[in-house]
């Protein structure tokens, strides 16, 4: 990335962040849907693809933030500009944490895939599904400047957290007995684990867009009006 370049005016500088963001977005959303494949279809080739391009999302996160930090010295934005550059970063940070997930998720099933075929793989889809709907939910708020979709999530991830409760609890039974799967249950319970987490990252994302279009902290709101 040639910064020079990029910082030649504010408005170039917050193209390139946003469309860096973007790319990241898409990029962590490809590798929860391709970890999750890996485990769904027993396809290991898959999980390696995605443990193999982890640095390229901690890379876009290191670029991110050297971005944003030099556009912070430089220009001084302020209003929405300081919130753009800001919340992009927080962004961010949630996506690489959002890969490292996916990344997880993709070691545990290239574990499981060494054994013979689990039917009970198949209960953690639904909860793949709805995070992986959240996820998308949250950078396609943030690309289109959508708060109301953004402050949304958090509703839509309690029906995650159910739903986690209610895996969690049968992969638990499945662990007591055991039938000699004890070690895949456990790995299917750090998967779902991820899942859940993933849900609750993608709500952050939706926060910080509601921060950046209507100056509001809404993990923190006391009554605030929206600014500029």
């Amino acid at each position: 990335m040639n910064n020079q370049h990029i910082l030649s005016s504010f408005d170039n500088a917050i193209r390139i962040l946003r469309e860096e963001v973007l790319a990241m977005g898409d990029r962590a959303r490809h590798n929860l849907e391709r970890a999750m494949k890996s485990l769904l279809e027993r396809n290991t080739e898959l999980a390696n693809m995605v443990i193999a391009d982890d640095d390229e999302v901690d890379e876009a996160e290191m670029r991110i933030d050297r971005l944003g930090m030099e556009m912070l010295v430089r220009f001084h934005p302020v209003a929405m500009d300081l919130r753009m550059v800001i919340s992009s970063m927080r962004i961010s940070v949630n996506l690489e944490r959002i890969a490292d997930h996916a990344t997880s998720i993709a070691k545990r099933a290239r574990k499981i895939n060494n054994h013979a075929e689990l039917a009970d793989v198949n209960l953690v889809e639904p909860l793949y599904r709805m995070a992986y709907q959240l996820l998308s939910e949250a950078i396609t708020a943030y690309a289109g400047h959508d708060s109301s979709a953004g402050a949304s999530l958090a509703l839509k991830d309690k029906e995650l957290d159910r739903m986690h409760k209610t895996i969690n609890a049968t992969l638990g039974k499945r662990l007591e007995t055991g039938n000699g799967r004890s070690e895949d249950y456990l790995h299917l319970v750090f998967v779902v684990r991820s899942l859940e987490r993933i849900g609750d990252l993608s709500v952050n994302i939706g926060e910080d867009t509601v921060y950046l279009e209507e100056a509001r902290d809404i993990r923190h709101d006391h009554g605030q009006q929206p600014g500029n």
